[in-house]
């Protein structure tokens, strides 16, 4: 479980939000959404201790993530895999080198077990036959596909995806969520995603947390959205044009 307490953070005399505090429960796949600029993939770098806040606690495992120490820190970020919004490839080296430099730098696997390991991950993104090809040979949905093989080549617990969505046109958006349920329940991975796109929020999140006006403005069940009160919520759902229809 990842516990979120009283989180607070700003840079400089700009204030990003306060008192942010909810759960995110093992098994789970929460979307964080809100508008540009309200601090969700501020948010997200605060889970793996990539940014420290000005005050409050990520408790992964009842443990501070803050009070770590480097060695512990280390080992806690080897349990989250990131599949960041340009897919964040190295274009220096060929695919299957970008999914294989995880377990290089941070296993002792030997070479067969490397290759049987970058394979399985290729198939589970339905790329198999795209390992020899450079980085630059591949699209904008591909290479995403690429980077969530990357992403959980070290079996991780929780996986991050900022924005998984953007700049894909509507088919290949819709690839990337069927991905992401697939990647939750054939893994049984804890999924945070960033995102402002809300049918990648109706497709594929079990809970929402709704970032507005510098704090943490709704949390609940995604089913639950339709029965908000929230004024910022409803028009943030409007204004994605979607409608979120009773069960």
């Amino acid at each position: 479980m990842i516990e979120i307490k009283n989180l607070t953070k700003s840079f400089g005399d700009m204030l990003v939000w306060e008192d942010v505090s909810f759960k995110i429960e093992d098994g789970e796949t929460i979307a964080v959404i809100g508008r540009s600029g309200t601090g969700k993939s501020v948010l997200l770098k605060h889970l793996n201790a990539l940014l420290y806040p000005d005050s409050g606690e990520v408790l992964i495992d009842g443990k501070c993530i803050f009070e770590l120490s480097y060695t512990e820190l280390r080992k806690v970020r080897q349990r989250f895999g990131i599949l960041f919004q340009g897919g964040a490839l190295f274009d220096s080296i060929n695919t299957f080198e970008n999914i294989a430099f995880p377990l290089r730098y941070f296993t002792d696997q030997s070479e067969e077990e490397i290759e049987h390991n970058v394979h399985e991950a290729l198939d589970m993104v339905n790329l198999e036959s795209v390992g020899s090809k450079s980085t630059a040979e591949l699209s904008g949905g591909m290479r995403k596909r690429v980077g969530l093989a990357r992403a959980i080549i070290l079996k991780p617990d929780y996986l991050l995806y900022d924005e998984p969505t953007s700049g894909l046109d509507p088919k290949t958006s819709g690839e990337i969520n069927e991905l992401i349920i697939t990647m939750a329940d054939s893994l049984d991975i804890t999924s945070i995603v960033i995102t402002h796109d809300m049918h990648s929020v109706l497709e594929v999140a079990e809970t929402v947390a709704f970032l507005d006006d510098q704090k943490l403005s709704w949390f609940g069940k995604k089913d639950d959205m339709q029965n908000s009160d929230n004024k910022q919520l409803l028009d943030f759902i409007t204004a994605s044009e979607y409608q979120i229809k009773p069960n």
